[in-house]
């Protein structure tokens, strides 16, 4: 096979491939013996009819097109590999002509984008805020871990912010009940605004026994009849107020891995410090890469924008199918139209090719390099992830596969030398100090408190529910927080995913 390769723009090249007569003679034959099986042709058993009566039933132009999509993908990837080009997208066959000895394929190759010019990464200045870690704020987890060992204690006062009052919930529309949005005996924060929107406006200052009648939407989870406007009558049953527990050394001791109250103080404030510089680290992280591929001069194919716009809106599907939500129900509840969802694609793939841009450059720039051995590492973590290891392994040792690992691990020890160049530095210039905290190893009773927790002992078995704070720390920095059930939030559009 020979190849020659020709310029066809800034980013694109044409391979231009000649099959020889011999090799389509072969391919042929194998396309006819498969088609024999694939086809039912009268008198012959599948796979039995000869090449001459294959030819006949689906005609010379069909066979010579088959030997030519069977041959491409390998004679492909051979002068790939042989002109040293690694395609950005899926190569495209432009055009197949007949020669004398053969056909002449021309193949269409986007390659990754360059920069000449590499934007000045070494001690640059980024402005950023690292909020200290004030005992108001220790205070406030202390209150979070007393919660979730609180009672609820029955009161015979008007409800108020932070109770809980049993309700019977009823929800009809055009006089016909609604029975999902209907319920007995639920135990309800005031100021949670969960369940129902409306029910933190009508509830605080209201007693037992009162009924209450609103309008409001039903939410999310009732999919076509979300937004959907319904009447809701509301018994008030019990209002209970939550009771914390006494702030003291032998409660400590007793629900925590700590001794006293100073040691639980101390360690809250320590994980707090780590979920500040863990956020503060993040948020040096795109504001340097925001300003520095602000300053990139490059064009970008088309064709890799339209490959990484598609990509993004696989992720987000797949994330939006794993919490049970399609994406036309998320366009419609968020009010998101197609041209927007395109143009936060467009913008969101622009952006992400334009870090990997950066990245291949400053690696060139620092004369970065992947060693043998690193690879070996990434591959056998890979495959170990894999349902298949075996099957992952054979398929991370193909030359493209390895390419683009290499090329992975090289952006990360780009990013890793662009974070340790820059500086950052509060809004009067002082040079702030995000190494990561030094953690216990033991793993804690407790950790940084949930916002609100309302794993209480009602000793009725009512719903919980709660939400998990500091995720960057706990993914960074080993924090596992606080014990309890973890509230399942909508996924965030495609637009608002950060490298």
């Amino acid at each position: 096979m020979n190849t020659t390769l020709s310029d066809a723009g800034p980013f694109e090249k044409v391979l231009t491939l000649r099959l020889e007569e011999n090799e389509l003679a072969d391919a042929e034959e194998q396309a006819a013996r498969r088609l024999s099986r694939e086809l039912r042709i009268k008198g012959f058993r599948p796979g039995k009819a000869p090449r001459r009566i294959v030819e006949a039933t689906v005609g010379p132009d069909r066979l010579r097109s088959e030997a030519i999509d069977d041959l491409l993908p390998t004679a492909v990837d051979r002068a790939l590999t042989e002109t040293d080009l690694f395609p950005a997208v899926t190569p495209s066959v432009e055009a197949i002509r007949t020669i004398d000895e053969g056909v002449e394929v021309d193949v269409r190759v986007t390659v990754w984008p360059e920069t000449d010019k590499v934007p000045d990464y070494q001690n640059r200045r980024i402005e950023i805020d690292l909020p200290m870690v004030d005992d108001e704020r220790v205070d406030e987890q202390i209150t979070q871990v007393r919660r979730q060992f609180a009672e609820l204690e029955t009161v015979t006062r008007h409800a108020q912010d932070g109770d809980f009052v049993s309700v019977d919930i009823a929800a009809t529309s055009g006089g016909v009940e609604v029975p999902e949005a209907t319920a007995s005996d639920l135990l309800y924060e005031l100021g949670s605004g969960t369940f129902v929107e409306g029910l933190d406006n009508i509830l605080p200052g209201k007693g037992a026994g009162e009924i209450l009648n609103f309008v409001g939407p039903l939410p999310a989870g009732f999919g076509d009849r979300a937004g959907e406007e319904v009447d809701f009558r509301v018994l008030i049953k019990e209002v209970r107020r939550v009771k914390l527990p006494d702030l003291e050394d032998d409660w400590v001791s007793e629900v925590t891995e700590f001794d006293t109250v100073d040691e639980l103080r101390s360690n809250l404030r320590t994980r707090l410090d780590a979920v500040e510089r863990s956020t503060a680290r993040s948020d040096l992280r795109n504001k340097l890469l925001e300003e520095l591929i602000a300053e990139l001069d490059v064009e970008l194919p088309p064709a890799i924008v339209t490959a990484e716009m598609e990509s993004q809106l696989h992720r987000f599907g797949h994330r939006l199918e794993a919490q049970g939500v399609t994406l036309a129900d998320y366009m419609r509840v968020t009010g998101l139209d197609r041209e927007a969802l395109t143009n936060d694609l467009r913008n969101q793939a622009e952006r992400s090719i334009r870090v990997d841009i950066l990245l291949d450059a400053v690696a060139a720039d620092a004369e970065l390099t992947v060693s043998d051995e690193e690879l070996d590492e990434a591959r056998e973590a890979l495959a170990q992830g894999a349902d298949d290891p075996d099957a992952a392994r054979v398929a991370l040792a193909d030359g493209a596969r390895g390419k683009a690992l290499r090329s992975d691990i090289l952006r990360r020890k780009a990013l890793e030398r662009l974070e340790a160049g820059a500086l950052p530095v509060d809004q009067a210039g002082k040079v702030l100090d995000l190494s990561p905290v030094s953690l216990p190893d033991e793993e804690p009773a407790v950790g940084v408190a949930a916002d609100d927790p309302t794993d209480v002992d009602s000793g009725d078995g009512d719903d919980e529910t709660g939400n998990e704070t500091g995720e960057e720390a706990s993914n960074e920095e080993g924090n596992d927080g606080a014990d309890q059930p973890e509230e399942q939030s909508p996924p965030t559009g495609p637009a608002e995913e950060q490298r």
